[in-house]
């Protein structure tokens, strides 16, 4: 596949947005997505920078808000595909009561998290996903804070669609972009663990290629009693595929107002 990126990225080497990077670009073309489109919208952080370096329609935001703007791009022309690329800490830390009410909601849109379970731009301080008594140069006694477990929030609060993979098994990757993409309904959420080289010394692709392992084939994503058991799992073995999955109807398909098409093509003037 030819190139599609602006510029070189400004990641540290070894950082898992290397292979999220390309792996998206791959899945966009086999989803056969105009990329007229689509809109990639970011915060602030080293995963919202991936826009930055593929063709797509983008917005850049805040730290931590970038599903406000994103939900208010699907309202006004639901037929735009609305991507949300963003970090552990940009997402589920200061944009994590934003995350809630997204779900809630069920906005369409997709959520792409880069989960490297530490803020890699700021210089490696614990994010709201870290692994307790993980030390970081702020925490230097080791995390004490229970991690945020955002699929289980996910499955709770009835997001239409909720996965998990990894940046070191890219098939897997782009198995579940391709399946996000496809994904006809509310809010989607995928949360893409990824290693930090430079300040996660724990959560290493080592430790993520040792533990990752596909969900079984027999799991119903129906049931959202399993989906919460795949969820809570973490530790020797940690679950990588669809957990959950319904049919609520998406939040733009309950307003009146839409019904006629996009409110871009009903201003008058």
């Amino acid at each position: 596949m030819r190139a599609l990126h602006s510029e070189s990225p400004a990641w540290c080497p070894g950082c898992g947005n290397f292979s999220i990077l390309p792996t998206l670009d791959e899945a966009i073309e086999e989803v056969g997505l105009d990329r007229r489109r689509l809109v990639l919208v970011s915060g602030i952080g080293q995963a919202a920078k991936l826009p930055h370096y593929t063709r797509a329609n983008v917005f850049n935001g805040l730290h931590g808000r970038a599903l406000p703007p994103a939900t208010a791009i699907k309202l006004v022309n639901h037929e735009l595909e609305v991507v949300v690329t963003s970090g552990d800490g940009d997402m589920y830390g200061e944009g994590g009561n934003h995350f809630i009410h997204a779900i809630r909601r069920n906005i369409g849109v997709k959520c792409f998290v880069h989960n490297n379970q530490v803020y890699g731009l700021t210089k490696g301080q614990a994010s709201p996903t870290s692994d307790p008594g993980m030390e970081t140069p702020i925490q230097t006694h080791g995390v004490m804070a229970q991690p945020f477990n955002p699929l289980a929030v996910a499955i709770v609060e009835g997001a239409s669609f909720v996965a998990r993979s990894c940046a070191v098994t890219r098939d897997h990757l782009k198995e579940m972009m391709v399946a996000a993409l496809k994904h006809d309904g509310g809010f989607t959420l995928l949360d893409i663990l990824q290693p930090c080289p430079s300040f996660n010394k724990r959560n290493t692709a080592k430790w993520y290629k040792e533990r990752v392992k596909p969900i079984a084939d027999d799991h119903d994503p129906t049931d959202m009693h399993a989906a919460l058991d795949l969820a809570m799992t973490w530790g020797d073995q940690i679950p990588i595929g669809i957990l959950y999955r319904n049919e609520r109807p998406p939040f733009e398909s309950l307003w009146p107002a839409l019904e006629k098409g996009p409110l871009v093509e009903q201003y008058s003037g």
